[in-house]
């Protein structure tokens, strides 16, 4: 008998260590992994002039917009401010600027937002104009302002960037808005809605062209800006016009599955949950209030979806759970038109140096990229996965003990290699497919 368990010992002992041998190296002194989830900026935008990086010095020819017929404009469109009423020329800005990437600040300063510009599904793929990255003036809704960027080097931003790892060939997962990437970040897919309204279902012709823009595709897929069943503001008072509840599987059952723990943080949550929401809380930035095993008074939506306040409490705890997702209140989330770099680029810098002050810190990978491009132009191609995307590239930075530092990373990667680092660490299934064919992060890992 004692043979026998001796040999089942050394079975069991044998196999764990064989499943932990399947943890990549570097992810296997990765205790806690923590996501910031910014908002609306290309890479170029915010590090197109970062030494080293893959920038605005490589840009070639689609710094060179041309109008929707292919022609090239002798100057950028004028640059329109989307925060007027009605919608008119931006007169911080000059008449003409050249046809080019150009600075903002001497017009715009990094304290103060500029117009927001649009980012939806079909126009991102039509501003990508197949890889040649020069219809983002023509498509713009704010015109010549797309090809603008910052110096952001005073940044902590950059600063971070400098002192750790920065990634310049990150994209993110999904053409369009924040809506469908954040979708993307937490299941790899997006949302069905096969029912949905006709006045809000797009109309495409034989070519996938669109004919009139709308918040579902023909074939019942929610790409553009939807609030859920679940969770959304006062005033939306149709059901029929909200996202029914959505039953796929999501990176939070994954982690379940594994006895991993976890939760989504979200500024103003708690108000916007008890129907009272902040003036800038974003309900379709909240990807996980849309699944029917986290609706509301569910003991899992109380144990994983929590306010912003309840992150500071637990980093100063020392009781984060192991997988955090932190998306901050729209003033503070650096999104164009109604945020600024400024105030995003201070929080971010107060939310790091909370964590490294922390004693679950020591194991800790911190990743912080933004949702999409924000209708902003980027020089660099996205790669081909599927009729999803990627989009445009995003800033990419990783911060904690055991990140390369001073590092550039050029592997490409999207929001699937968030969930595929994830899943990998953890021992648990993907999700869906584009994060289980995603690179793993372990390139920025020492």
């Amino acid at each position: 008998m004692r043979l026998f368990t001796a040999i089942m010992l050394a079975g069991a002992l044998a196999l764990a260590g064989r499943a932990r041998a399947q943890v990549p190296e570097p992810l296997a002194k990765i205790g806690h992994i923590v996501v910031i989830f910014e908002e609306n900026r290309s890479f170029d935008n915010l590090f197109g002039l970062f030494p080293g990086a893959n920038g605005l010095l490589n840009a070639g020819a689609a710094a060179r917009q041309t109008d929707r017929t292919g022609k090239p404009y002798d100057a950028l469109p004028p640059v329109r401010n989307t925060n007027l009423r009605p919608v008119g020329v931006d007169t911080r800005f000059p008449e003409r600027i050249a046809n080019g990437p150009f600075l903002i600040s001497p017009y715009v300063p990094e304290n103060m937002a500029t117009g927001d510009l649009v980012h939806r599904w079909y126009q991102e793929q039509m501003q990508i104009n197949g890889g040649r990255m020069d219809r983002f003036a023509a498509i713009s809704d704010a015109g010549g302002l797309t090809m603008g960027y910052f110096d952001a080097s005073r940044t902590a931003h950059w600063k971070l960037a400098g002192e750790y790892a920065l990634g310049d060939a990150m994209f993110h997962s999904a053409f369009g808005g924040s809506f469908l990437n954040h979708t993307f970040l937490v299941c790899s897919c997006a949302y069905r809605w096969p029912n949905a309204p006709e006045k809000i279902v797009a109309k495409e012709d034989a070519w996938g062209n669109i004919l009139k823009d709308g918040q579902v595709t023909p074939d019942g897929y929610a790409v553009n800006t939807s609030r859920s069943v679940y969770l959304h503001a006062p005033s939306d008072t149709d059901p029929a016009l909200l996202v029914p509840p959505q039953t796929m599987p999501h990176i939070g059952d994954r982690l379940d599955a594994k006895g991993v723990s976890w939760a989504w943080y979200s500024g103003g949550y708690a108000d916007a949950a008890a129907g009272k929401p902040s003036k800038l809380f974003q309900f379709h930035h909240q990807p996980l209030a849309y699944f029917q095993n986290l609706a509301p008074g569910t003991e899992a939506q109380k144990v994983h979806l929590k306010d912003g306040a309840d992150l500071l409490a637990d980093i100063e705890a020392g009781r984060l759970p192991q997988v955090v997702f932190y998306k901050p209140i729209g003033e503070l989330n650096l999104h164009p038109g109604y945020a600024n770099i400024t105030d995003g680029d201070n929080h971010l810098a107060d939310i790091v140096a909370r964590l490294q002050k922390s004693p679950q810190y020591q194991d800790m990978l911190i990743i912080v990229t933004y949702d999409e491009n924000g209708g902003q132009w980027d020089h660099v191609a996205p790669p081909r996965r599927d009729k999803w995307g990627p989009g445009t590239r995003v800033p990419l930075i990783a911060v904690g003990p055991t990140v390369k530092r001073g590092f550039i990373d050029h592997t490409s990667y999207d929001f699937g290699s968030i969930l595929k680092t994830i899943t990998l660490r953890f021992g648990a299934e993907p999700v869906a497919p584009p994060d289980r064919d995603a690179a793993p992060m372990t390139n920025l890992l020492q």
